[in-house]
């Protein structure tokens, strides 16, 4: 896809911030509508009503100017949908659920979907972690810390969390632990015949040495028009139904959880803060992955991404241990409350406001094409 060529017919005064309609969609919209840009929602039949009615722009009130309406969202990929987002002028900003319900077809998201897009399509492909270059592969490359993996599960030797694709969800994993080969065989058979993944997805899952500590996911931006790197706020996930489980007193857990099946499904997420003694190594962490992603996916990564880690104790002393990378919008809009953004702009900010910020410097001062593939 040429870019450039696209943007000739754009009529840069009258861009449309779009994005599907599901997981950060919102933060974005507020962010291009605090800005003054328009904005634009992919929705899908019978998931509407969110953008449609409950948020649409009317007067002072809402974020979202208006919606196209699919059938399924994977009828972005035809050219008249594609046509319709071009003659508004869109600036496409993916998130999570545009690859999941695109089934993660990466080379159509790379060739067939001719919109200009924020960021690099080419990296979005690294959260596939059955992919030879995927993000263990950068962080690898990286010397950032990860935990250790294992390829054969009779190797097990320790605590592990095994993360598999579901059968129904694609976009949700199955999680489980495992101590030892015997209690993975044992876990897999039950899962295999209750029919929570399949053959082919097991042999995609990742096993990784479960790491005790902290979860914080460390939300960055990296702007190419400033060569800067911004730390816009930290969260954490909460899971169902594990969260749930760890309330009840630690006497009944074990009963407890041999009668249900216990999931780590994302259900929202928690604003919270780090210690300031730890932001100087998340920050180092963060410019390793930058230069990193440079070298093996040109131009590397554009806007926003997170690291996604456990804090680990001492001794000697706290470290970061990166579980995974989100090259793309985060689903936590509630990280516009953390203290980082203010520290540097005097004022809360979300990452769909500074994703605007980008686009709209990046105009000014003639360097559109640096952040757009």
């Amino acid at each position: 896809m040429d870019t450039k060529l696209l943007l000739k017919k754009y009529d840069l005064n009258k861009l449309t911030v779009t994005t599907l309609g599901s997981h950060s969609a919102l933060d974005v919209c507020r962010g291009a509508k605090n800005l003054g840009l328009k904005t634009l929602v992919v929705t899908e039949k019978g998931r509407e009503k969110t953008y449609e009615k409950y948020y649409k722009t009317n007067g002072k009130l809402g974020c979202v100017d208006e919606t196209i309406t699919l059938s399924k969202f994977s009828d972005l990929l035809k050219p008249e949908i594609q046509k319709q987002l071009l003659d508004k002028n869109s600036i496409f900003i993916p998130n999570r659920s545009f690859e999941a319900y695109l089934n993660f077809n990466y080379e159509a998201i790379e060739n067939d979907f001719n919109v200009p897009m924020f960021g690099n399509r080419q990296l979005l492909k690294i959260e596939e972690r059955g992919r030879a270059e995927n993000q263990y592969y950068l962080l690898e490359k990286s010397g950032i810390k990860y935990p250790k993996q294992f390829k054969d599960p009779k190797e097990i030797d320790r605590l592990c969390l095994i993360k598999v694709q579901e059968k129904k969800r694609v976009f949700e994993r199955a999680f489980f632990l495992a101590e030892n080969y015997q209690d993975y065989k044992t876990q897999v058979d039950e899962k295999l015949k209750n029919g929570v993944f399949t053959e082919e997805q097991l042999k995609q899952a990742i096993i990784e040495e479960f790491v005790v500590g902290v979860q914080i996911n460390f939300n960055f931006f990296y702007s190419p028009v400033s060569d800067r790197l911004e730390l816009l706020g930290t969260d954490m996930r909460r899971q169902t139904n594990i969260e749930g489980l760890l309330k009840i007193p630690a006497s009944y857990q074990g009963e407890v959880s041999k009668k249900i099946n216990i999931k780590y499904e994302e259900a929202g997420h928690i604003a919270v803060t780090v210690l300031e003694s730890m932001l100087e190594k998340a920050f180092y962490l963060g410019e390793k992955f930058v230069k990193t992603s440079q070298e093996l996916f040109a131009p590397g990564i554009i806007g926003p991404f997170a690291l996604q880690s456990i804090i680990t104790a001492g001794p000697p002393k706290k470290d970061i241990v990166v579980i995974d990378i989100s090259p793309r919008m985060p689903g936590s809009p509630g990280i516009a409350s953390t203290p980082y953004g203010n520290y540097l702009y005097g004022k809360n900010i979300s990452v769909g406001e500074r994703v605007t910020m980008e686009i709209k410097e990046a105009i000014k001062i003639n360097s559109f094409d640096k952040i757009l593939s």
